[in-house]
C-alpha cells in the first residue's frame, strides 16, 4: 500500500521494536537478494536506501535539537520523492504531516512479541480501510496466508499483487470504483465520455465472453464486485514485451497475435455479457463521441505543454470538424469486437497452450465495438516499443490476406483507409494521454515515448484520405513540434 509521499511514524519506547520493524520493512523493498546493511539511524540520523519502488529515507529524530533540524536533514525533500519511516516523530510537534500512518509499538508479556497499533490519520485513513478490506477479501478467499509481491503497475489506478502459496500462484487486482477525473462535460467525466470501464464488472463479463469464444483471459478465482477486488489466474512474467527484450525475435509473437485478431474479426460480439448473479454488462460502441473527447486530449494537454497556451475555440471547432468528416466512414461499418489496449505490454505469451490460446489476453476491461482495425494499429503501432516498419507492413498483409478468405465481403481498401485513420486517431489521442501522465500524473517516463508515437502519427497522416487533416496538422502541429513538445524533457 505505500507509495511515494508517504510518512510512517513509528511510534513506541525504547527496545519496543520500531528499528527491527523499519529494517524488515526496508530488506522487503530492497529485494530478496539484497545483502545491503541496514543499520539503525540512531547516530547517523538518517539512512536512505534506493529501492526499486521508491528511496526510502529512515529517520530517527529521538536526538533533535529543535524542529529546525528536520527541514536540515532534507524531511521536506524526503517526502516529495520517496518514503519516510520514522522513528520517534512526536519531536517533530507541529511540523508532523497531518496524512501518515502511525504504527505503535508495544511490549507483550511474551519477550519475543509485540502489540500494534496501526493508525491511519487524514487521507491515510480511507487507505487503510482499503487494506483491511484486501486481508478480508484474501481470508475468506483462503489466501490471507500467501506471500505477496507488489508488481509495478502501468498507467492506470489499477495496481497488481502476485501472491504465492506453496505450488500455487494467483494476482490480485485492486481496482476500486473511480471514475477518471472530475465532470468535464455534459456532467460526465472523461471515462463517461470515452467509454472506459469504472469499476471491474466489465472486466468480469469481457473475460467470460472471450474465454466462450476460446481465447485465453486470466479465469476469476474469487472476486468482490462492489469492493473492486479480484484474485485472477496469474499468466507469469513472458509479456512480448519482455521476451523481446531478453533476445527473442519480435516477428513469431506479432504474428500470433495478428493470426488472433483475425479470428476475432470473426466474432460478432454480442448485445450483452453476462457478469454474475443476472447482472449483465452491455459493450458499448467505440464511436464518434468517444473517439473525439479522445481527439480532444491533444488540444488540452499536449497543446498548452507546447504552446504555452490554451486551444483557441475556432481551432478547436475547425479540428473537431475535419475529425468528424474523416472519421464518419470508418464508424458506418463498425461491429467488431475491439479490445482497445491490445499492445505487447498486455500480451503474455503461454507456451504450452495451442493457437490463439497460446496468446494470453489482459487488460481488457475497456473493450467496446468498433472498427476491428484499432487492435491492429494498437499492436502494430506500438507505443511503448519501436515496430519496425516491415513487420508492420508483414503483419497487416497477414492480417488482410486471413480475413479476405474468412469474409468475401471485406473491403481491403476500406480496411486500409480506416488503418491508417484509426492509427492517427489513436497516436493523437496517446500524444495527449502521456503529456497529462506527466503533467497531473507525475508520471515523466512517458515522455520518453513521444517521438515514437509522433512518428507514427505523421505516417498515418500521408494516406490520401487523411489529406485535409494532415494539412491542419502540419500548420498547427508541425512533425517538430509533435516528437518534442517540451524540448529537451522528451529526450
Amino acid at each position: 500500500m505505500l507509495q511515494t509521499g508517504d510518512f510512517i511514524a513509528l511510534v513506541g519506547d525504547l527496545g519496543s521494536g520500531k528499528t527491527a520493524f523499519a529494517r524488515a520493512l526496508i530488506s522487503r523493498l530492497l529485494g530478496p537478494d539484497n545483502s545491503e546493511e541496514i543499520p539503525s539511524p540512531s547516530f547517523a540520523l538518517l539512512q536512505t536506501y534506493e529501492t526499486a519502488r521508491m528511496p526510502v529515507y529512515h529517520f530517527d529524530f529521538y536526538r533533535l535539537s529543535s524542529v529546525d533540524e528536520a527541514v536540515e536533514l532534507g524531511l521536506d525533500d524526503a517526502l516529495n520523492n520517496g518514503l519516510v519511516l520514522a522513528e520517534w516523530p512526536d519531536r517533530l510537534e507541529n511540523e508532523l504531516p497531518a496524512d501518515r500512518l502511525e504504527i505503535h509499538f508495544r511490549e507483550s508479556d511474551d519477550l519475543d512479541q509485540r502489540s500494534l497499533q496501526v493508525l491511519g490519520l487524514g487521507r491515510f485513513a480511507l487507505r487503510l480501510q482499503r487494506f483491511i478490506d484486501i486481508d478480508r477479501f484474501l481470508f475468506e478467499a483462503g489466501w490471507n496466508k500467501a506471500f505477496r509481491q507488489f508488481l509495478q503497475g502501468d498507467a492506470s489506478s489499477r495496481t497488481y499483487t502476485r501472491l504465492s502459496k506453496t505450488n500455487d500462484k494467483a494476482l490480485l487486482m485492486d481496482a476500486p470504483r473511480q471514475p477518471d477525473g472530475p465532470p468535464i462535460r455534459d456532467g460526465r467525466p472523461y471515462s463517461a465520455l470515452a467509454h472506459l470501464a469504472e469499476d471491474v464488472r466489465p472486466f468480469v463479463a469481457i473475460s467470460k465472453a472471450l474465454q466462450k469464444e476460446g481465447f485465453s483471459t486470466p479465469n476469476i478465482i474469487a472476486s468482490d464486485l462492489d469492493k473492486g477486488l479480484l484474485l485472477l489466474e496469474d499468466f507469469g512474467d513472458n509479456q512480448f514485451g519482455d521476451l523481446i527484450n531478453r533476445g527473442a525475435p519480435m516477428a513469431p509473437f506479432y504474428q500470433a497475435a495478428t493470426r488472433l485478431l483475425a479470428d476475432l474479426a470473426s466474432k460478432t460480439p454480442p448485445d450483452s455479457l453476462p457478469v454474475a448473479h443476472g447482472e449483465d454488462y452491455r459493450l458499448p460502441f467505440y464511436n464518434l463521441e468517444a473517439s473525439s473527447i479522445e481527439l480532444e486530449l491533444l488540444l488540452d494537454w499536449f497543446w498548452p505543454a507546447a504552446r504555452h497556451e490554451q486551444a483557441p475555440d475556432d481551432l478547436r471547432a475547425a479540428y473537431l470538424k475535419l475529425w468528424q468528416e474523416a472519421l464518419m466512414p470508418v464508424f458506418q461499418h463498425s461491429n467488431n469486437w475491439v479490445l482497445r489496449d491490445f499492445h505487447s505490454p498486455n500480451l503474455i505469451w503461454l507456451e504450452e497452450r495451442q493457437g490463439n490460446q497460446k496468446v494470453g489476453l489482459i487488460d481488457f476491461q475497456d473493450a467496446q465495438r468498433g472498427h476491428a482495425a484499432y487492435d491492429l494499429v494498437s499492436l502494430l503501432q506500438d507505443a511503448r516499443r519501436d515496430v519496425p516498419v516491415e513487420l508492420e507492413q508483414l503483419c497487416l498483409e497477414l492480417y488482410v490476406s486471413l480475413v479476405a478468405k474468412q469474409n468475401p465481403d471485406f473491403d481491403e481498401t476500406a480496411f486500409r483507409a480506416a488503418y491508417a485513420t484509426l492509427g492517427a486517431q489513436r497516436n493523437t489521442k496517446i500524444l495527449g494521454i502521456f503529456i497529462r501522465l506527466a503533467k497531473r500524473d507525475n508520471k515523466p517516463a512517458y515522455l520518453a515515448h513521444i517521438p515514437r508515437v509522433a512518428n507514427y502519427l505523421t505516417r498515418n497522416l500521408q494516406h490520401p484520405a487523411l489529406a485535409d487533416l494532415q494539412g491542419w496538422y502540419d500548420e498547427h502541429v508541425p512533425v517538430d513540434l509533435r516528437a518534442d513538445p517540451m524540448g529537451s524533457q522528451t529526450s
